[in-house]
């Protein structure tokens, strides 16, 4: 296995291992993005994300899709946006390269905090993370807007 910077000519495999994602979180028809929307939001002069990729023999089976955010409290932070292993590799390790490598880069960035978002019936995910030193909060909500919602408001208000 080797864990390595993604490419814009991962963005197909990222794409895909995107919408396997989707499924498992039983949203198969919420991924809109584009492998081009891809290439151009993560590899412009201002990218919008990073990713690092895992593969075996020259295949993509793992991601960790990540931004930086901006904390009034703590600073520069990580977002964890997505950390998906393909199906059939999933108990092999390459779930845990990624997070690792994930944990790594912020301490190479020397920021305060990393932070993602889990279902709550995804108890495995759970387990792990408490498991390896996070926490996991109870007393937050997630909360957004979509974009029905963001234009309902702007019509309305």
């Amino acid at each position: 296995m080797n864990i390595r910077k993604g490419i814009p000519e991962d963005m197909k495999a990222v794409l895909s291992l995107i919408q396997e994602l989707a499924v498992f979180e039983n949203e198969p028809d919420a991924v809109v993005i584009t492998e081009e929307d891809l290439i151009r939001d993560g590899f412009s002069a201002n990218p919008l994300f990073q990713v690092f990729v895992a593969e075996v023999e020259s295949e993509v089976v793992g991601i960790a899709l990540y931004y930086y955010r901006y904390s009034t409290w703590k600073g520069k932070t990580i977002h964890l946006e997505d950390l998906v292993v393909k199906e059939n590799m999933r108990g092999s390790g390459v779930g845990f390269a990624l997070y690792s490598e994930i944990i790594k880069q912020g301490k190479k960035d020397k920021v305060r905090r990393i932070e993602w978002n889990v279902l709550d019936w995804n108890t495995p995910a759970i387990d792990f993370y408490i498991k390896s030193g996070a926490k996991v909060l109870d007393d937050w909500r997630v909360a957004q807007m979509d974009e029905a919602g963001i234009n309902a408001f702007l019509e309305n208000n």
